[in-house]
């Protein structure tokens, strides 16, 4: 199996920077595309568990849009072969201090292009050192 070829890479980098700025200034619609639209599709986020698209779609509609903002750190993608990928990140919140949380996702190609079909969200505290 191929680990990170370089174009599979760029394309799911590309991908994952999409969803980071549709977080961000949250853009709904974009974040409903780039989940995968099927009852299967699972995202475990910091107080819920949404199972199926139509539940993650539907926690994005009633989620506030203040406090979005965050910045990442030591993000890994992760590409194999050419059809899955792995994306994990620290990302850290001005208004949660001591705090870093943490994101990943599993992202695979499909015919209409690349699709996050699990993700997993928490926030713990800021390990020490």
């Amino acid at each position: 199996m191929d680990i990170d070829l370089p174009d599979v890479l760029a394309e799911v980098t590309a991908q994952f920077q999409r969803y980071e700025r549709a977080l961000i200034s949250n853009e709904i619609a974009v974040l409903d595309e780039l989940f995968h639209n099927d009852s299967r599709t699972l995202r475990y986020g910091i107080g819920e568990n949404l199972y199926g698209s139509s539940e993650i779609a539907s926690f994005r509609a009633a989620r506030s849009p203040i406090g979005l903002m965050r910045r990442t750190a030591r993000t890994v993608i992760t590409t194999y072969g050419r059809d899955t990928a792995v994306a994990s990140t620290l990302f850290y919140r001005d208004h949660m201090p001591g705090k870093v949380g943490r994101q990943m996702q599993t992202w695979v190609r499909f015919a209409e292009g690349w699709r996050i079909v699990a993700a997993h969200v928490s926030i713990i505290d800021e390990p020490k050192g």
